[in-house]
């Protein structure tokens, strides 16, 4: 289950009132527009906390985290260049602010939604799941496979499952190329399936 994000996050989503796309609203921030700031905090705070939570799974680590992503976004907005989408700059920061946790330890895997979806697309569509283990036993089984599961395969796994995000922008974030993306996406498909369906 996912923890609720900060007590001070209500809702999130860009109908906010401001015509002002994400990329407007980081310029006029660096041009000392807080209010500027206020609003891509408000657009973006929810799926930056889901996206952190699918790679940590740990709550105080997420809300560390979570905090040093805006706090180096407020750090950055005289350098920012909207070169790409401002939600696809924000993911890179986290992603590599996760990266910074993961070579401390080794991150749980994706939360139990982001396992059922890819469950559903991973599994063998003969096979039966139900027939061969419990619902808990396949979780498991998909837990120690996504933990094997190199760091980079794991990441664009999350990206394209739970957060749904195409292969430009995966590319974006993880700083390779959109073929790279895909090789990964399909050892880390391939590998599952090995593991799942043997």
């Amino acid at each position: 289950m996912v923890p609720k994000p900060p007590a001070d996050l209500a809702p999130s989503g860009s109908d906010d009132g401001d015509p002002r796309s994400d990329e407007a609203l980081m310029l006029a921030y660096a041009a000392d527009d807080a209010a500027a700031f206020t609003r891509l905090y408000a657009r973006h705070r929810q799926s930056l906390f889901g996206f952190l939570w699918r790679g940590l799974q740990d709550q105080a680590m997420v809300e560390e985290c979570f905090q040093d992503v805006w706090s180096r976004v407020v750090h950055a907005r005289l350098r920012y260049q909207p070169e790409s989408r401002f939600g696809t700059w924000l993911l890179q920061i986290a992603h590599h602010r996760m990266a910074d946790e993961w070579r401390k330890r080794r991150p749980p895997t994706l939360s139990a939604e982001a396992q059922e979806f890819a469950l559903q697309h991973v599994v063998d569509e003969q096979a039966n799941p139900e027939q061969d283990m419990s619902d808990m036993q396949a979780q498991q089984r998909l837990q120690a496979a996504l933990r094997a599961l190199p760091d980079e395969q794991r990441v664009a796994i999350q990206l394209r499952l739970a957060q749904e995000l195409p292969l430009e922008q995966i590319a974006d974030i993880t700083g390779v190329g959109r073929e790279t993306v895909k090789s990964r996406l399909r050892y880390a498909v391939d590998k599952l399936r090995a593991s799942l369906c043997p």
